[in-house]
């Protein structure tokens, strides 16, 4: 009977291989796949920064894409052939994403305020609002993405618990074991964006409580002052 009992039982190497297959999938699912939407919406940054006037940007406009495309590269190989970079490696090129494209976008609203008194075109004026508008909001749903619990990859090892920011689903503990994605922090500075205050989600840390001031102030400069600017050249 002991015999009997022992081939019944699934081989060690059977039990591996299924955990292992399991893991991957789980990592396939959790790691990989959102990434992809964060990809899509960076190369978004460089298009919209493209789309405005060379007299709202330094250098050429092409010049942020080109930035983004040399610092991402070693992320989008990783992430296509499934080759894990080291962790510190994944956050210095992030974060020197996450600076390029936010001087980027300070420095687009620092022109657009210098030159709003000379502004004479209404429909061109609000055109140039909505491209820094949507760039404001892409740019801190990066700086949300990156920040909240150490970023993406250390925010699968915490339990999934409430870190910069507390999402509704983590409210009563997270016992399901949700975890936010790119386009929860992607709502998240929309809303910041449109309210200019938090709405459902909260910043729980100073960090984060200082990047939604400075995204609301931002999307402040551009929608109250430009659409201001605008009344007044249609009044005029």
């Amino acid at each position: 009977m002991q015999s009997t009992n022992e081939s019944e039982q699934p081989a060690p190497n059977t039990i591996a291989k299924a955990t292992d297959k399991a893991t991957f999938s789980h990592k396939h699912k959790i790691v990989f796949v959102p990434r992809w939407a964060a990809l899509i919406a960076a190369l978004a940054i460089g298009l919209l920064y493209m789309a405005l006037p060379e007299r709202l940007t330094y250098g050429p406009s092409w010049l942020l894409l080109a930035i983004e495309v040399v610092l991402l590269l070693p992320l989008m190989f990783s992430w296509a052939s499934r080759r894990t970079l080291p962790h510190a490696a994944i956050r210095i090129l992030t974060f020197a994403f996450l600076v390029a494209v936010t001087l980027g976008l300070v420095g687009s609203i620092a022109l657009l305020i210098i030159t709003l008194p000379q502004a004479k075109a209404s429909i061109r004026l609000l055109r140039d609002a909505g491209l820094l508008w949507c760039t404001n909001i892409l740019v801190f749903a990066f700086w949300y993405w990156e920040v909240d619990g150490g970023g993406p990859h250390m925010r699968q090892h915490t339990g999934h618990q409430a870190a910069d920011f507390m999402f509704p689903q983590q409210a009563d503990g997270n016992k399901t074991g949700w975890a936010p994605e790119f386009i929860d922090y992607l709502f998240v500075a929309f809303t910041g964006a449109t309210a200019l205050s938090p709405t459902d989600t909260y910043p729980l840390t100073r960090p984060a409580q200082l990047l939604m001031m400075i995204e609301a102030i931002l999307s402040l400069i551009v929608i109250a002052l430009l659409a201001a600017r605008a009344v007044n050249i249609l009044s005029g």
